[in-house]
């Protein structure tokens, strides 16, 4: 080894040391450790401190929710990032707004195990999800019930909607009508002002629901356009973004796609996102969206620089989420919400106005 090795800029970071456990250690002092240590470990403090960064410089935060967490457990975290101004606009698969509902409305959801007879739960009636299980006429057909009179009323509105306007009266209708409400982040989301868009307007059982009012000639006019262009608005007037998405597929996608439909279909300058953390089982090599790396997206322009301000946490977010969860609501002061629910018609107005003569 010559004398000069320390001049070599990737000699120049933390020296690594055994690191050992304090007792009474706080989740502060968990991430600290995290971050002195290696693999994975160090790529969750980045994450946790790259969050208190998004939180702490004002971004527009997006929280993307892929996969089952919600119906898991892990709603309670993000009613606990809303209730402190931590996010500002949820994209979700449409799935889990669905089995939100079943906390609220007091419907059993149980832990089960992945190692079981299906067939015999399916004689059985219950309907698995990994160790997750859910009695069909107890759970999904009640939910289905209710799904269907919240359908009713907001049917007779007549009006088109977005999937923000959609899940904003249904978060009203459960604060309304549910004997929990405060277990629901639809709900919560309703009170604070927060649009939640769904990544599809079909792919759920809330639109499978939606489409029995079709037969009889009736309609819930979900505009998957009005959905994608008051994204735009909201990202084209609060520019400074912050990503974080649990787990890929389509909600990664459909928060991510926002700013290259402003620069290259509706042609205006805009750069992408300052920050983004997603938290992924998936891999890069098979080409997925799940798996694709933020430096790709750069070239999307869904990222405005590929060598600062994003890390991809490569493992299961039910055991991430809550420790950087944890983390901002230690050592971040809560925020005012924005409330886009309020501003979100008039952003569209506004921008409509600047891009109607762009598209011909």
């Amino acid at each position: 080894m010559t004398k000069d090795w320390g001049k070599n800029s990737c000699m120049k970071r933390e020296q690594i040391e055994p690191t050992h456990w304090k007792k009474k250690s706080g989740i502060e002092d968990i991430i600290e450790n995290f971050g002195k240590t290696c693999f994975e470990a160090r790529n969750i403090a980045i994450g946790a401190k790259l969050f208190r960064e998004m939180i702490e410089k004002g971004d527009n935060i997006w929280l993307g929710i892929a996969g089952a967490g919600i119906v898991g457990g892990l709603g309670g975290y993000v009613i606990d990032l809303i209730e402190s101004g931590f996010v500002d606009v949820i994209c979700s698969t449409g799935a889990q707004i669905y089995h939100d509902a079943h906390f609220a409305f007091g419907l059993p959801v149980i832990q089960g195990s992945p190692n079981v007879n299906d067939d015999k739960l399916s004689r059985e009636g219950i309907v698995r999800i990994y160790d997750m299980n859910i009695k069909l006429k107890e759970t999904l057909i009640k939910q289905d019930e209710i799904i269907r009179k919240f359908n009713n009323r907001i049917e007779k509105k007549g009006m088109e909607i977005s999937s923000a306007d959609y899940n904003y009266e249904f978060g009203k209708y459960i604060l309304e009508n549910s004997p929990h409400p405060e277990k629901s982040f639809v709900a919560s989301a309703a009170r604070f002002r927060i649009p939640i868009y769904w990544d599809s307007e079909s792919n759920h059982s809330l639109a499978l629901n939606n489409a029995s009012l079709y037969l009889n000639k009736r309609d819930v006019k979900i505009s998957p356009s009005k959905s994608l262009l008051e994204a735009c608005a909201i990202n084209y007037y609060n520019p400074q973004l912050g990503f974080f998405e649990l787990g890929g597929g389509g909600p990664k996608n459909w928060i991510q796609q926002i700013s290259p439909m402003i620069s290259q279909i509706l042609g205006k300058k805009f750069e992408g996102a300052e920050r983004g953390i997603q938290i992924t089982t998936a891999i890069e090599k098979d080409g997925g969206l799940s798996g694709c790396t933020f430096k790709e997206g750069v070239t999307w322009h869904k990222y405005k620089n590929a060598k600062k301000g994003l890390i991809q946490i490569y493992g299961e977010y039910s055991s991430i989420f809550p420790l950087i969860t944890g983390y901002v609501l230690e050592t971040c002061i809560p925020r005012e919400p924005k409330r886009f629910m309020d501003k979100k018609k008039e952003l569209y107005k506004r921008f409509k106005e600047i891009i109607k003569n762009s598209i011909k």
